[in-house]
């Protein structure tokens, strides 16, 4: 299916624009060729790195020119205690891993949810992060609880919503009304479901 309404993604011009539509990454990271800008990141990454551009005529994100870590503490080897201050040379190290099993049990993984706690909290200690895992894992194992659905990931919050309020309907009903949504501008970027979607025509 075609998205009728939806312009060429080479002829937007203002960001304003360019965030009104759903675009897919295959179409983001050809823009971002087209452009001569990095193609590198997620999808939402690639599409404010084109908007930023179409504002401002720069063509890098400030998170596109990695700062050197002021730390010199080494994650990889540094024997870890839960007083260990997380350093903004913080990495993901095996090390690291063996410490929060011996902290919260064999069953420790990383998680992004986590893993961007960790990255948020410069500063904070190693104890306190085994604090934030435990409530983490407790509120996801809560009777009822469903997974968190990263906020760029519009089709899976789509998805969770559509067949929440549809529970006699599958995936390709799913699927079919998404694209008709899709097709369409939305002020603020995010196409969220509602039941008027049900009504959409291609």
């Amino acid at each position: 299916m075609t998205d009728q309404n939806r312009p060429p993604i080479e002829t937007i011009t203002t960001a304003t624009g360019l965030r009104r539509w759903y675009w897919t990454k295959a179409e983001l990271e050809a823009e971002c060729r087209r452009r001569g800008l990095k193609i590198a990141g997620a999808k939402f990454t690639q599409l404010e790195r084109i908007a930023h551009f179409l504002e401002t005529g720069e063509p890098a994100l400030l998170g596109d020119r990695p700062s050197r870590p002021k730390s010199a503490f080494d994650w990889h080897s540094a024997p870890l205690t839960p007083d260990t201050v997380i350093t903004d040379s913080y990495r993901n190290s095996q090390n690291v891993r063996r410490f929060f099993k011996s902290q919260v049990g064999d069953q420790f993984k990383f998680n992004i949810a986590f893993m961007a706690w960790i990255k948020a909290n410069v500063g904070k200690t190693l104890a306190d992060a085994v604090t934030e895992y435990e409530r983490m894992m407790n509120e996801a194992n809560a009777p009822g609880a469903q997974s968190k659905i990263a906020h760029h990931n519009q089709f899976n919050q789509y998805t969770r919503d559509f067949l929440a309020d549809n529970p006699d309907m599958g995936m390709d009903d799913v699927r079919h009304f998404w694209a008709l949504k899709r097709a369409r501008p939305s002020e603020d970027g995010r196409h969220r479901y509602e039941r008027s979607d049900l009504t959409l025509k291609g």
